[in-house]
């Protein structure tokens, strides 16, 4: 494995994150311990969860993953040997099942409180905002367009001063974005240098090879201010393996169980996947870690979030951190990201 910090700490995290929002939905409880236990002895320290997991967010299923995290973290006695990140769901009709106060200071006090119950732990090592509270272009909206009568109202300032309260308490030790743009991410940046407040460490915002959109202003943001990325979906729901394409899908595979995950099936991206896919194997490649591979070696990425729903998927995506894609084939992938870019914002 490889190691780098969290941004702005001395907090040493693997290269590769184990991400969990299939357990408790798509896994059960045992094959999610079976993933922390084979990644944990492959080197990866950095597990990542959220309150709204298992995907698709359902009341009687919301924070199944995190209870089965907190049970690992009690039968294996390595919580200290972990970094724990984890996040608060943001509004919507998507998340109205657990809760409508967003992020004000009820609100995260809720999440926070709930969260550490259902992890079994005193503290979080990183704990994020889900995604933006006023409206903007997330999941897989390509273009912004302002809605004029958006009833949120600016409450940057008000968030870190709550959220710095759980860090003097000892409940939060650092914070971050998700799913989150760049004019949100400086004014966090701003609050935070004006007013001696928490400063966010990391973003975590999809990036693959069907999604390189934060390649754009994000990727300046992430590099000058040292917020660097995690980054989430690095197979694309699993489409950069090339299961789906091959006819090789497994009946529990995600989008055969839930096809209205459709953001990187339109025809654009099945035709970069497979362009993709036979450059990997012209040069001995899977697609899964010349796409993995890919993902790890940006500059401004300081963890990739894999997730599978077997172990012999995790292994397959851990052995990424060993390959090193040449010049040759980087210049091989620009120039099929040059001819469909970004078809799966």
């Amino acid at each position: 494995m490889k190691y780098t910090t969290l941004p702005n700490t001395d907090i040493k995290i693997s290269k590769i994150c184990l991400g969990s929002m299939t357990w408790g939905n798509q896994n059960t409880e045992a094959e999610g311990h079976a993933q922390l236990d084979y990644a944990f002895d492959n080197g990866v320290n950095f597990i990542d969860t959220a309150e709204l997991y298992p995907v698709p967010a359902e009341a009687k299923s919301s924070g199944k993953t995190s209870e089965i995290i907190g049970s690992w973290l009690q039968k294996s006695g390595k919580r200290d040997k972990v970094v724990l990140a984890s996040k608060i769901a943001g509004n919507g009709d998507y998340t109205a099942h657990i809760r409508t106060t967003g992020f004000s200071p009820e609100g995260l006090k809720d999440a926070i409180h709930r969260e550490l119950k259902r992890l079994q732990t005193n503290y979080i090592d990183l704990y994020q905002l889900h995604w933006p509270e006023r409206q903007t272009n997330t999941f897989g909206v390509r273009d912004y367009s302002h809605n004029p009568n958006d009833p949120w109202q600016d409450n940057f300032n008000e968030v870190l001063h709550t959220l710095d309260g759980f860090i003097k308490e000892g409940k939060i030790r650092n914070i971050g974005l998700s799913n989150e743009k760049a004019w949100g991410t400086m004014r966090y940046l701003e609050e935070s240098n004006t007013h001696n407040l928490p400063r966010m460490m990391t973003i975590q915002n999809a990036y693959s090879l069907l999604n390189r959109v934060f390649e754009g202003d994000m990727a300046e943001v992430a590099i000058r201010e040292n917020i660097k990325l995690l980054a989430y979906s690095p197979l694309a729901f699993g489409v950069l393996s090339g299961k789906y394409i091959k006819g090789i899908a497994a009946e529990n595979s995600r989008l055969k169980l839930f096809p209205r995950f459709a953001r990187y099936s339109s025809v654009q991206a099945t035709e970069a996947t497979t362009r993709y896919m036979k450059l990997a194997e012209d040069n001995n490649l899977s697609l899964t870690q010349m796409a993995l591979a890919f993902v790890n070696q940006q500059p401004f990425v300081v963890s990739n979030i894999i997730g599978a729903t077997n172990v012999t998927q995790l292994k397959e995506n851990i052995d990424s951190i060993n390959v090193s894609l040449s010049p040759e084939v980087l210049a091989e992938i620009n120039a099929i990201h040059a001819a469909i870019p970004n078809p799966a914002p």
